[in-house]
């Protein structure tokens, strides 16, 4: 019981190491918006992540940029992504959406940014007496349960735009059923006007040509 406090306090301290930031934003047509954060450590790790949940296409254009505006990635018309890189530089990273080929069509598109705060070496407490190899084996399991749990939290976000994107296809679809029926029922309704319009012609044609 004691060791599973303990794993679960190692546990706390690697998921503390890591701090990020999730938002959803909803990108208007010919917007390009643009989100900041500040890396303060040289080789951190800087996790990526977006999706498009509704709008369009599902599409967007991203860029990331680093210090003096040093692009480090983009993307055009991408749907989701999931991307880890190396900050070389400590200071402030820029992540931007750019929806400006849309001219019609607001999007809805969810992200999160993540900045490792420590190195592994500085997460683990040394105990007095502890073998390097109890250490290591220990440290191997927590990185290990923190990596599933990491998976675990993608594919959360993997099945939620996905049922996004579905219910956002069944309305769309419901939509153009109605449209579509509507318009059937337009047309019957004329179609039903031209019969009676051409039968009234005939029959005043044919009592004209009777008197």
């Amino acid at each position: 019981m004691r060791s599973l406090s303990i794993l679960l306090g190692l546990l706390a301290l690697a998921v503390s190491s890591v701090y990020g930031t999730a938002l959803t934003y909803k990108l208007g047509a010919s917007e390009k918006a643009c989100f900041f954060t500040n890396v303060e450590r040289q080789d951190a790790k800087v996790a990526f992540y977006f999706a498009v949940q509704s709008g369009g296409s599902f599409d967007v254009d991203y860029s990331v940029y680093g210090p003096n505006d040093k692009k480090i990635m983009e993307g055009e018309k991408e749907r989701q992504g999931d991307f880890v890189f190396t900050a070389q530089n400590p200071g402030e990273y820029c992540f931007c959406f750019n929806n400006e080929m849309s001219t019609f069509a607001d999007k809805m598109v969810d992200f999160e940014v993540a900045v490792e705060d420590e190195s592994k070496s500085a997460l683990l407490p040394q105990k007095a007496g502890s073998s390097p190899e109890q250490h290591s084996a220990l440290e191997d399991m927590i990185y290990k349960i923190s990596g599933q749990l990491s998976t675990v939290s993608r594919m959360q976000k993997y099945f939620r735009t996905r049922e996004n994107r579905n219910f956002s296809t069944v309305r769309s679809t419901e939509q153009r059923i109605f449209n579509f029926s509507l318009i059937e029922v337009c047309m019957m309704v004329g179609m039903a006007g031209l019969q009676v319009l051409v039968v009234r012609f005939f029959f005043q044609g044919a009592r004209k040509g009777y008197v």
